[in-house]
């Protein structure tokens, strides 16, 4: 997907309003993220140079090692700012970057060797810091984003081994899938692209089954979060997938074998499809269906969730198809060609007759009236009347006329006694109660 379009795909699939929650435990490098973002995404498109400088003056503060820089949610810029994208559609953006929550070995949470108290909008009172941290990232989680970004890093940004954040970090994924909000998790390392750590990011994509992009949030590139923003729309939820059956199958009678086994087997696993990102194991799925050849995605449409879907039959299930409707058997187009050359045949012979047969239906009578080819002209022939003369014009043609008679057939058997005759009649009633041509 061209990256121009990332930021409108965004924006149709939010209404326009994009409210990227960064959170996750602390020390993970999320006031970095929303440092950059802010500088190659959002700024930029500010027109107005004094929201522009105004939104600069918000950004939040971000550094190494192992304090804490971030005190409490902070809305980055504090009011949502405008932007327009490059095909001029009108967005609202804004970041809500969180402290997180507490790890082993961060720094900032005691003042004196006492539990730091801090005052939130939620409480009259202090309480301590981190339980305020908590309050806070539960809430941008919950009530102030509409996309929620999942920052943990693979220990390599600070002196805090990655075991210190684990807890901390099974417990926001749960958090976000529980409330089934869009959202991607990114593992920020100083070595993003190396072995060790794409093999960390297989590792932590089965663990959670989300998806999971390694970056080095300080020196992301524009680029980059393009693609991180492009797999946020995989999360979304799917509006609608549209499934293109060769339309030859949708001439079939639904009870029909073929028809009916392929519709049971695309229900099945369309059911199974709740976000974008599950179309791609949809498509290896309808693959594996016995009467299908081959699955191709037509279209995806991230601004909406839409899909359109093209499966394609093998051609012998056609003709097989074909000659079980038809009772002809079909082996290949020249077969439909000659069959199709006696059909027109037989079809325009029917169709002198039909009208004829419909008022034999309805009246008891009809009549089949000869067509123009069928009608036989003499030579005008010159007549005399009195002292007046004139021409005689005469033609002939056949005509078909069909009446209905019914017929009546009667059998009367001599079998023996009265009571031999009795049990016939009520063996015979029996039988035609339940199928009347099972006594002829």
């Amino acid at each position: 997907m061209a990256g121009k379009n990332i930021l409108d795909d965004i924006a149709e699939r939010t209404g326009g309003d994009i409210y990227l929650g960064v959170v996750g435990p602390v020390r993970t490098g999320k006031s970095t993220f929303v440092k950059r973002f802010m500088e190659l995404m959002v700024l930029p498109n500010i027109q107005d140079i004094y929201e522009r400088e105004r939104a600069k003056d918000e950004l939040p503060q971000s550094g190494a090692g192992k304090t804490i820089t971030t005190t409490e949610p902070k809305f980055v810029p504090n009011e949502a700012i405008e932007i327009f994208t490059k095909n001029d559609i009108s967005l609202k953006v804004r970041l809500i970057d969180c402290v997180g929550y507490a790890v082993d070995g961060a720094l900032g949470y005691e003042e004196d060797e006492e539990p730091r108290m801090v005052r939130t909008p939620w409480f009259d009172y202090e309480v301590p810091f981190e339980e305020a941290a908590e309050i806070g990232t539960r809430k941008v989680i919950t009530d102030h984003s509409t996309i929620g970004v999942v920052m943990i890093t693979d220990g390599s940004i600070s002196d805090i081994p990655r075991s210190n954040y684990l807890e901390a970090e099974e417990r926001v994924i749960s958090e976000l899938k529980e409330i089934n909000k869009p959202f991607i998790v990114l593992l920020n390392s100083v070595h993003p692209y190396e072995n060790e750590t794409m093999a960390l990011v297989d590792e932590l994509s089965n663990k959670y089954e989300v998806s999971i992009i390694p970056i080095d949030a300080a020196n992301i590139t524009d680029e980059e979060i393009l693609n991180v923003l492009e797999e946020i729309l995989y999360e979304f939820p799917v509006q609608e997938v549209n499934i293109k059956l060769p339309l030859w199958v949708d001439e079939l009678d639904q009870e029909f074998w073929l028809r009916a086994d392929m519709e049971e087997a695309i229900r099945g696993i369309l059911r199974e499809i709740k976000k974008v990102r599950d179309i791609d194991k949809a498509i290896a799925q309808l693959s594996e269906i016995a009467h299908i050849s081959y699955v191709t995605l037509e279209a995806m449409e991230l601004g909406t969730g839409t899909a359109a879907i093209d499966v394609t039959v093998p051609e012998e299930l056609f003709y097989t198809s074909l000659s079980e409707v038809s009772g002809f058997d079909v082996e290949g187009n020249q077969d439909i060609m000659r069959i199709m050359k006696d059909l027109a045949v037989a079809k325009r012979e029917f169709d002198k007759v039909s009208p004829a047969l419909t008022e034999v239906k309805e009246s008891g009578y009809g009549v089949i009236t000869p067509q123009l080819e069928e009608m036989i002209l003499e030579e005008p022939e010159l007549i005399k009347q009195g002292n007046r003369f004139g021409v005689k014009l005469k033609a002939k043609a056949p005509s078909l006329h069909i009446i209905k008679a019914d017929i009546t057939t009667e059998i009367t058997p001599i079998i023996g006694t009265e009571k031999q005759c009795e049990d016939l009649v009520r063996y015979m009633l029996d039988e035609f109660e339940e199928d009347p041509s099972k006594i002829w």
